[in-house]
């Protein structure tokens, strides 16, 4: 009799921790993460730990970025004109057509004297007037370039797009409709840098195993992404952008989706072990950055055993990348890409700046006669990410229709009742989803309604089920029936960060599943009412089990405006399947 108090005590311990875990508040509601919001680092205890998080974050950037799969790389057609010689280097005009009819400008910075295969850097600008020819103490171009070629160096830079010459798309753009497609600043910028990678590796100059980026602010947010997902990749240096207290401020750096639980310094972590330059300034958002975001960033390369392959510089100054910062640069890359001991600092020396005229790629010439408008590329974006997404396989298209809906079958659920009334939720995950829970036999029935549990029990169709003895449950899904309450979202770049409220009901769906899949057996029904059968297709697409599936006519959307009035996720749209 003591064992089985013993044992009785132990369970409603347990179920107590249990339902501890179900907060009273859903989080998604109160923790609503912005591009100013304060983001820590998770700890990583081990190295294999870490990989799979990294692994999910890469596939999370290209998702997030449209290029999930990749593109085809297509022929880049490199035009490169209009050389300039200055005694110890050249300037070059450079034209790529990172995909059919669309080009991206640059200029290419090559040493004169020099033997064998050298090293590269590609060199992306942030949001300066002049883009990559800007040439102030705050941000200088042609300085970096023309400095990384007199010290060796094959320089690459090239332009974000909507300035200069890369101007088929304007720079900041975004609608509701895009962002169904995952057509985002963020992505054409990123395959571009892709494609930038793809050319200066082509170079018969270039050693592919020496190609560094150096990029400041919004070029140092290229530089971050570029270093995430392309392995060729050997060292950065990332320019006053790294930081827990600020994620971003343009449309460019911000694609919905793309840091749903996590932020830059996880993504820039995402270098190690290869070698990175942190540089920060105490005059901008990177002014925490050798108290708070170098160490955690360390402790990832810690994991690897490489942790000196990190380094950091801080200067006191506003946001820059201004001839301290750059010299800071030099002197990291001469180490790590040129076999100097670090012994002597590598100085600047002064240039003289080319007329625009002459670097500019365009100037005085139209477009090639292929040349896309920025319409005409939205609609080849769409087919091409289409077709992409249809050429994977079964389980394939489920894993990234998940990552597409940043859903999870959940490996377990919590739940609690009083009465009727239940609410469920995930471990870990800070969510509460509250339904009514009618017990009965045989296979149970989720019913989803657009207006939550007490609508639905009103539907004759619930009563029949009611009346065989069936069980039944009806959850509230995300902002719907008793879980609709207020939040804050007022901030900017909100979708970057969390899933959209129609991302989120699928996910309600899917634990709810998930809970009546552990608890009972046989095949669960699945009763979708009005709109809410979009949502329940999907959570069926997803889900690793067999659900038998009544939906309303008319819940499948296949339009743009009907994906936005029903189910809007963004990158839906390029997934077309389960509607099918």
């Amino acid at each position: 009799m003591q064992t089985k108090s013993k044992i009785a005590l132990a369970g409603a311990l347990l179920s107590a921790v249990l339902s501890a875990q179900i907060p009273a508040t859903d989080a998604r509601n109160t923790v609503i993460p912005h591009t100013d919001f304060h983001f820590t680092m998770p700890a990583y205890a081990t190295l294999p730990e870490w990989e799979a998080h990294k692994a999910h974050l890469q596939r999370q950037i290209l998702v997030a970025a449209g290029l999930y799969p990749l593109p085809e790389k297509t022929p880049l057609h490199p035009e490169i004109s209009g050389r300039i010689e200055r005694g110890d280097y050249s300037i070059e005009k450079v034209a790529l057509e990172t995909m059919p009819g669309y080009y991206l400008g640059g200029n290419l910075y090559r040493p004169l004297k020099s033997a064998g295969k050298v090293p590269a850097v590609l060199t992306p600008h942030g949001h300066w007037t002049y883009g990559r020819l800007e040439n102030s103490d705050g941000y200088s171009g042609p300085a970096l370039g023309i400095n990384l070629a007199r010290q060796g160096y094959v320089a690459f830079a090239y332009d974000m797009v909507g300035y200069n010459d890369t101007l088929q798309t304007e720079h900041r753009f975004s609608s509701p409709t895009y962002q169904l497609w995952s057509f985002t600043p963020l992505g054409l910028q990123l395959w571009n840098s892709i494609r930038a990678l793809d050319f200066v590796e082509s170079l018969p100059e270039v050693d592919s195993r020496r190609i560094a980026v150096a990029g400041a602010s919004g070029g140092a947010t290229q530089t971050l992404l570029l270093a995430a997902v392309d392995g060729r990749v050997r060292a950065t240096a990332p320019v006053n952008m790294v930081s827990f207290i600020m994620q971003g401020g343009c449309q460019c750096e911000n694609a919905p989706g793309l840091r749903i639980g996590t932020s830059n310094v996880e993504i820039a972590a995402m270098m190690a072990p290869r070698p990175m330059l942190l540089v920060s300034a105490t005059g901008d958002w990177t002014r925490n950055v050798p108290r708070e975001e170098y160490p955690a960033i360390r402790s990832i390369y810690a994991l690897y055993k490489q942790p000196d392959n990190l380094a950091v510089v801080q200067f006191q100054a506003e946001h820059n990348f201004n001839r301290l910062s750059r010299e800071a640069v030099y002197g990291f890359f001469a180490r790590h890409l040129l076999g100097a001991d670090g012994s002597q600092p590598v100085w600047e020396h002064g240039v003289e700046a080319e007329p625009l005229r002459d670097m500019l790629v365009w100037q005085g010439r139209s477009l090639p006669a292929n040349a896309l408008t920025q319409p005409q590329l939205f609609e080849q974006w769409k087919l091409s990410g289409r077709m992409r997404m249809a050429a994977l396989d079964r389980a394939a298209r489920r894993e990234a229709m998940l990552d597409v809906f940043h859903a999870e079958w959940p490996r377990e659920v919590v739940d609690e009742h009083v009465g009727e009334q239940i609410a469920l939720g995930r471990p870990g995950r800070g969510d509460r989803v509250p339904g009514i829970w009618l017990p009965g036999a045989g296979a149970p029935t989720l019913v989803i309604h657009p207006e939550g549990a007490d609508a639905a029990r009103r539907d004759p169709r619930v009563a029949d089920l009611v009346r065989a003895g069936k069980a039944v449950l009806l959850i509230d899904a995300f902002q719907t029936g008793k879980a609709v309450a207020p939040r804050d979202l007022s901030k900017q770049f909100i979708l970057t960060f969390n899933a959209s409220d129609d991302a989120n009901r699928v996910q309600d769906i899917l634990t709810a599943l998930r809970f009546l899949d552990a608890q009972h057996a046989g095949t669960p029904a699945l009763l979708a009412i009005g709109k809410a059968g979009a949502w329940a297709r999907y959570a069926r697409a997803m889900a690793p089990i067999d659900v038998a599936l009544s939906a309303d006519a008319g819940s499948c959307p296949s339009s743009d405006e009907g994906f936005i009035n029903e189910l809007f996720v963004p990158g839906v749209q390029l997934l077309a399947e389960p509607c099918k």
